[in-house]
């Protein structure tokens, strides 16, 4: 590729680099020993059902925050809910709860960063 723009993704591929679209993609390059690990953990916590990092089944008034503004009928692009949350949550912690919120199996990513409930 002779487009400048290109030297940088193409010099990470040729370095090894691997896509990563979901959770799953980042478990399967885990070495064995570390997902042992991992699923023992979670075999342990009192919620075995839930990929939650945090076994607290209580959303935290952040969550409760997002999950007001998500439909399960239309989704809602990131961008529009850092700037309805502007003045409340600030953008990093947004990326935080709709991370966990996801991993707890309540909401949903759409390609797009776009977001919907799953309940």
């Amino acid at each position: 590729m002779t487009n400048k723009n290109s030297w940088g993704p193409n010099t990470l591929i040729k370095q090894g680099a691997k896509l990563v679209a979901t959770w799953e993609d980042v478990w399967e390059e885990l070495p064995a020993d570390v997902q042992a690990a991992l699923s023992a953990m979670q075999n342990e916590s009192p919620a075995p059902e839930t990929a939650s990092l945090f076994p607290d089944e209580v959303a935290s008034p952040h969550e409760k925050k997002i999950l007001r503004l998500l439909k399960a009928d239309e989704s809602t692009h990131i961008d529009q809910l850092v700037e309805l949350l502007e003045n409340e949550i600030s953008p990093s912690e947004i990326f935080s709860v709709l991370f966990e919120l996801e991993l707890s199996g309540k909401i949903r990513q759409l390609p797009g960063k776009n977001f919907v409930k799953t309940f």
